[in-house]
């Protein structure tokens, strides 16, 4: 039997004890393909509300967006406080349920390199400060993460900090880059996984499986090339509807239909067979837990699907 280096296999063995990444998500920040910079709406499939659990939506009276010319940040002070109310009470929740008392900051929600160097800085720092605290991980795109920015992450990782860098590629080819709004090619890619390793900062690549006009083909060939540019991790997920996006009135239209379990755990399988043992394996199965899922309605229950794919990976041979 073939075990994967998971990602709870992987910190056991890099610090001895569990690690739990604190998801955080904070006012203010966006996307390039959101805020007209680059095109507006963002990706036909986000909604970042279902996505990430700690999102807070914004108020009324400050409608501040991050990029990088912003010369004042004035949501800084509140940006500093959701940041530490948020890692306090999931620390203290995982503390209490499952006895975890080490952590990885995971900035999650829309770009997280997409914001004044200052801000960032102060929002690191920060994070980096918290108690029991090994490291950052850090959502991001492959246009949106400057040199200044890579030097700051360099040090920390100098001075013994576990960081990490999570590109959503989702796929490497640009008719599809183009259909899901992305706004940006796959030029490139390879070079700013190599300048960021070169700092010692860990690329996670992020694939989606069953995006529109794909084939499995195409989605296995995303992973190929991932891999050949060199990653240090990897997270794999099914593309879901959910309300209120793009992607649902093209399922509504009758003009996209959703992978199937069965194709997915079979890619799944295939992919795990070509992932070289030292890559962690992140995530291989995500879902919307509410009634915002449209379809499909097997990515509602992470249980049963987990149950599904590690059946499948066992008959095969492999342990996740």
């Amino acid at each position: 039997m073939r075990v994967m280096l998971s990602v709870g296999r992987y910190f056991k063995k890099r610090f001895g004890s569990r690690v739990r990444k604190i998801p955080i998500s904070l006012q203010g920040f966006t996307c390039p393909n959101i805020d007209g910079s680059l095109a507006r709406g963002g990706c036909i499939y986000c909604d970042n509300e279902s996505f990430s659990p700690s999102l807070i939506k914004l108020d009324k009276i400050s409608q501040v967006k991050m990029n990088f010319s912003l010369k004042n940040n004035p949501l800084l002070d509140k940006q500093l406080h959701q940041l530490e109310e948020q890692f306090y009470w999931h620390s203290q929740f995982h503390k209490d349920k499952f006895d975890i008392s080490k952590y990885m900051v995971y900035f999650q929600s829309y770009t997280n390199t997409y914001a004044p160097f200052d801000t960032l800085k102060a929002l690191y720092d920060k994070a980096l400060s918290f108690p029991n605290v090994v490291g950052l991980s850090i959502g991001t795109r492959i246009d949106c993460v400057q040199d200044d920015v890579l030097n700051l992450l360099g040090e920390y990782v100098k001075k013994g900090k576990e960081i990490w860098l999570e590109y959503g590629i989702q796929s490497v080819y640009d008719k599809t880059l183009e259909i899901t709004n992305r706004a940006h090619s796959i030029a490139g890619a390879q070079e700013m996984f190599e300048k960021t390793r070169k700092k010692g900062i860990k690329v996670c690549a992020h694939l989606i499986y069953g995006l529109p006009e794909e084939s499995p083909e195409m989605m296995l060939h995303s992973l190929d090339s991932v891999l050949t540019w060199g990653i240090d991790g990897i997270k794999i997920h099914p593309l879901y509807v959910v309300k209120g996006t793009r992607l649902a009135k093209l399922y509504k239209d009758g003009l996209y239909e959703p992978i199937t379990m069965e194709t997915f755990s079979t890619l799944i399988v295939k992919s795990l067979e070509k992932i070289p043992p030292d890559v962690v394996v992140q995530r291989i199965s995500a879902g919307a837990h509410d009634e915002s899922l449209l379809a499909p309605k097997w990515c509602f229950d992470k249980n049963i699907q987990m149950r599904y794919i590690r059946d499948k990976l066992k008959s095969a041979g492999i342990e996740y």
